[in-house]
């Protein structure tokens, strides 16, 4: 029994990829160029992650990533150029902030016009208070001993459940 659990343990650790090489990473760079290479990984999106930036992520593809930033940083690139490397290769889902322009502008505008929208349909609903009319008051709360005003005599349904109460 035991045999079969430290196999099947073994079998799911390295299906998981637990046990994976990582690839080495580069040397860092000079402090200046290091801090560099660390905020442009935080704006790209890592190829294999679920919304983790490259910098953020521990996977092995992150790290080649940013050996690539590093590559390119020590290159002399700017952060443009870097960033266009990336969003060829990758797409613009690479960036975690996609860019405002053309139809990215309904990422960006989209909650704002919804909470407007929402403002202006609450707006619309609200009824105005008749010229001349004061705001309603709390009824008083009838005590248990007072009888409730009879005004279900007429109601068609509650003299239905009271006949089929009577039974």
């Amino acid at each position: 029994m035991n045999a079969v659990l430290v196999s099947l343990t073994l079998a799911l650790s390295l299906a998981t990829g637990q046990f994976a090489p990582q690839q080495a990473a580069s040397d860092p760079l000079a402090p200046a160029q290091e801090a560099r290479v660390q905020q442009l990984a935080k704006k790209l999106r890592c190829a294999v992650c679920q919304g983790l930036s490259v910098a953020d992520s521990p996977s092995s593809m992150a790290r080649a990533q940013l050996d690539k930033v590093r590559e390119l940083v020590s290159d002399g690139k700017t952060d443009t150029e870097i960033v266009d490397y990336f969003v060829a290769r990758y797409g613009e889902w690479v960036l975690l902030e996609p860019r405002a322009e053309g139809f990215n502008w309904f990422v960006w505008l989209g909650p704002v016009a919804l909470v407007l929208g929402g403002l202006f349909v609450i707006l619309k609903q609200r009824q105005p208070l008749p010229e001349g009319a004061a705001p309603a008051e709390a009824a008083p709360v009838p005590s248990p001993s007072t009888p409730a005003p009879s005004t279900d005599e007429a109601d068609p349904y509650l003299q239905a459940v009271r006949r089929e109460l009577e039974r």
